[in-house]
């Protein structure tokens, strides 16, 4: 995903709901609230794919085999929400690894 150029306006405007799309289930708050807002929209994009990921690891957490490199798992979630969080209060579009690729075929 191309970092889009975006005026500081529209990055300060964007910022909280770019911030939240890295916690759980808030990245639909900035899907529905900040669609227009370029900057918040990229940061979405990623929080939702992540979120999405989240929810297949603990679905797939149940499987006993999994119990082992369970926390090894959600701690590197946890790292990539803290990596997104702390560059959208850079006012930066950074790309996370294997993450923005996907974020960058929705169509929303």
């Amino acid at each position: 995903m191309d970092e889009p150029a975006l005026s500081p306006s529209e990055v300060q405007e964007g910022k909280f709901f770019a911030v939240i799309s890295y916690i759980s289930f808030l990245c639909i708050v900035s899907l529905v609230l900040k669609k227009d807002n370029r900057f918040s929209l990229y940061h979405a994009k990623q929080g939702l794919v992540l979120f999405v990921f989240e929810v297949l690891c603990f679905v797939f957490s149940v499987i006993p085999v999994f119990w082992l490199i369970r926390a090894v798992i959600f701690l590197f979630f946890f790292m990539l929400s803290l990596l997104g969080i702390l560059q959208s209060l850079q006012g930066r579009c950074g790309r996370i690894p294997v993450l923005s690729e996907i974020a960058q075929k929705i169509i929303v």
